[in-house]
C-alpha cells in the first residue's frame, strides 16, 4: 500500500491530538514535523519544548524547529528532496510562503477552528464566544497566500453550549480537529477530495486578542457583551474590572433581577452585583490581583473598606 509522504506543522498542546492521528494513520508516512523554537517559560525561566516537540521526542519522530520557516533552507530542501505529498497545518502561528505552499504534490492544508469563511485569523474560538454564538466548527482548507482564504474540503459543525467557556470549547475543538484527519485522508485515498470556494461576502475576522480587550466597561457594554468577554477570555487575559484601584478578574457571572445602576457595583444579600448598560449581574467567581480565585461571598468577607468601582 502506497502511503502519502506527510509533513505536519504545529506547536501547542492543541496540536498534539491531531499529530497523534497523523502519526497513527495507516495511509500516511509522517516524514517529519516542524514547530516553533523552544522558549524560556514559567518563573524558573527554564527552556521548555513546545508540546508537539515533546510528542516527537517520545515517539522518535524527526523534527525541525524554526523561528521563520520561510527562511529555513534546510526545511525547504527537505520537503523538496523527500518529494512530500501532503503538508498539514494546525496552530503553527507562522505565515507560510507561496514557495512552500507549492511544494507538496497534493497540497498544503490548514485545519481551522471555525466554520470558514467566518472568523478568519488567530482567535476564532474566542470570537465565537465573544459573540455568544451557538455553533462553531472545524474546517480544512487548501492553503493559499491570503490568510484562511483557501477552498474548503472538509467542514463539521459543533454546537456551543451556554456553559462553554474558552477552556471547554478548546477541548471540544481539539478533539474534533483530530477526528477530522481520518475522513479527510480517506477522501484523498478514495479520490473523492472536493473543493468549495469560500463565499467572500460572508467573511469575518478574528484578530489577535490584546490584554486591554478584556476590560469590562459597565456603562457602555450590555450583559451579553460582558458575558461573552467572561467566556471568551477565561484562559487569557481574563475579563476584568478595577475595584478600589486594583484589577479584579471576573471568571463567572449570572444575570440578576436586582436593579443596579449602569456602571455601579453594590453588595446586596451577600452577593457582589454589577450594573451593566441593560441588566444587572452577579460575579459568581472572581480573582483579585495576586490572589486565588474565589466566590463573591469570600471576596466580600475579605473586604476591609468600602468597595468602589474605579
Amino acid at each position: 500500500m502506497t502511503r502519502l509522504k506527510t509533513v505536519f506543522l504545529g506547536t501547542p498542546e492543541f496540536s498534539v491530538s491531531t499529530l497523534n492521528e497523523i502519526y497513527n494513520n495507516e495511509h500516511l508516512d509522517l516524514k517529519f514535523v516542524v514547530s516553533n523554537p523552544s522558549k524560556k517559560r514559567d518563573r524558573g525561566q527554564k527552556i521548555k519544548n513546545p508540546p508537539v516537540i515533546d510528542f516527537c521526542i517520545k515517539n522518535n519522530i524527526k523534527y525541525f524547529q524554526a523561528e521563520k520557516i520561510n527562511h529555513s533552507e534546510e526545511i525547504i530542501s527537505k520537503i523538496k528532496n523527500e518529494k512530500i505529498d501532503l503538508i498539514i497545518v494546525l496552530a503553527f502561528s507562522q505565515f507560510i510562503s507561496q514557495q512552500i505552499l507549492d511544494l507538496p504534490q497534493i497540497g498544503c492544508f490548514n485545519i481551522h477552528t471555525s466554520l470558514l469563511p467566518k472568523y478568519r485569523g488567530a482567535a476564532p474560538v474566542q470570537y465565537a464566544l465573544l459573540n455568544n454564538d451557538d455553533m462553531t466548527g472545524v474546517s480544512i482548507q487548501k492553503m493559499v497566500k491570503k490568510m484562511d482564504a483557501g477552498d474548503l474540503c472538509f467542514s463539521k459543525e459543533i454546537p456551543i453550549d451556554k456553559s462553554d467557556n474558552a477552556q471547554s470549547l478548546f477541548l471540544k475543538l481539539q478533539e474534533e480537529a483530530a477526528s477530522s484527519i481520518k475522513p479527510f485522508i480517506t477522501s484523498i485515498i478514495d479520490d473523492k477530495l472536493s473543493f468549495t470556494p469560500q463565499d467572500e461576502n460572508q467573511v469575518s475576522f478574528a484578530p489577535l486578542i490584546k490584554k486591554e480587550d478584556a476590560r469590562i466597561n459597565l456603562k457602555e457594554e450590555n450583559y451579553l457583551k460582558i458575558l461573552g468577554k467572561v467566556r471568551a477570555y477565561s484562559i487569557w487575559p481574563k475579563a476584568f474590572v478595577c475595584l478600589n484601584n486594583k484589577t479584579v478578574k471576573i471568571l463567572k457571572i449570572e444575570e440578576s433581577k436586582e436593579k443596579i445602576e449602569a456602571g455601579k457595583v453594590e453588595i446586596k444579600y451577600g452577593q457582589l452585583l454589577f450594573g451593566s448598560k441593560d441588566k444587572s449581574f452577579r460575579a459568581l467567581e472572581l480573582q483579585p490581583g495576586g490572589k486565588r480565585k474565589m466566590s463573591d461571598i469570600d471576596f466580600i468577607n475579605g473586604l476591609n473598606e468600602e468597595i468602589i468601582l474605579s
